[in-house]
C-alpha cells in the first residue's frame, strides 16, 4: 500500500493520532477500573475508546515501515522502529480487558450469586486494567521520544 497522500507520508499523522487514542483509552480503562460512576457513565465508549487506539497502532506500524524504507537507516531509526514493534500487544491487552470489564459489569456480576468471587474479580480486573493500561502508556511515550530522536536527531 502506498501510505502518502498528495506526496506527503501519512506515517505522522497515524502516528499523531496512536499518541493520542492509546492514551485517552489507558487512562479511560483507569478511570473505570476505579470510579463506579465512570463506569456505567462511559459504558460501552470505554471499549469503543480501546478500538480506536486498537486500530491506530497498526496503522501508524504499517505507514512507518512504508516510510522506513524510503529513508536512510540509522541506529536511532532502528530503535524506533524495534520498540514500535512492542505496541500492538499492550494496545491488544487494553481493549480486550475494556471489553472483558465491560461485560463483567453489564452481565456478569448479576449473575454471580457469590459476593466474594464479585469482589475477587473485580479487584483482580481493576489491578489488570491499571497495569495494563499504565505500561502501554510509558511505551507510547518510550516509542514517542525515540521517533522524535530519530527524526530531529538523525
Amino acid at each position: 500500500m502506498d501510505w502518502q497522500f498528495g506526496g506527503i507520508p501519512l506515517h505522522p499523522l497515524f502516528i499523531h493520532l496512536t499518541s493520542v487514542a492509546v492514551p485517552i483509552a489507558a487512562l479511560t480503562a483507569i478511570v473505570v477500573a476505579v470510579w463506579p460512576a465512570a463506569r456505567r457513565w462511559l459504558a460501552v465508549g470505554a471499549p469503543v475508546i480501546g478500538l480506536v487506539a486498537l486500530v491506530s497502532v497498526p496503522l501508524a506500524t504499517s505507514s512507518g515501515e512504508w516510510l522506513e524504507h524510503r529513508e536512510k537507516e540509522t541506529a536511532l531509526l532502528e530503535r524506533h522502529t524495534e520498540l514500535a514493534d512492542g505496541m500492538l500487544p499492550w494496545s491488544i491487552a487494553v481493549f480486550v480487558l475494556l471489553v472483558l470489564w465491560w461485560g463483567w459489569h453489564r452481565f456478569g456480576t448479576a449473575r454471580v450469586v457469590n459476593h466474594g468471587a464479585v469482589r475477587a474479580i473485580s479487584i483482580v480486573g481493576s489491578v489488570l486494567l491499571i497495569a495494563v493500561a499504565v505500561v502501554s502508556i510509558i511505551e507510547v511515550v518510550i516509542i514517542g521520544h525515540a521517533g522524535a530522536e530519530s527524526v530531529w536527531k538523525g
